[in-house]
């Protein structure tokens, strides 16, 4: 079963758009923009669980595996009423 980041390319992302990635092993975070990745040798047409599995942990030593999330852009707002 394919996953969004089977179907989303680093092409298709804004080039300030930043992925939080997060150390499987340590549990360090750190981002990155697709911007950056290109400019890094990565190619417009990677899908972004290639990026997620060649990137590594950036905490001193560690440079274990990460996991990906694309933060919302913009505003979040809680929860805004309640039960009647």
């Amino acid at each position: 079963m394919k996953s969004w980041k089977d179907r989303l390319q680093l092409g298709d992302l804004e080039p300030d758009q930043r992925m939080e990635m997060t150390c499987k092993r340590c549990g360090h975070v750190h981002y990155l923009t697709a911007d950056a990745v290109l400019k890094a040798g990565g190619r417009a047409t990677l899908y972004l669980s290639q990026v997620e599995s060649r990137a590594v942990c950036k905490a001193r030593g560690c440079r274990g595996p990460v996991r990906m999330a694309l933060p919302r852009k913009g505003d979040t707002s809680g929860f805004v009423g309640g039960m009647a």
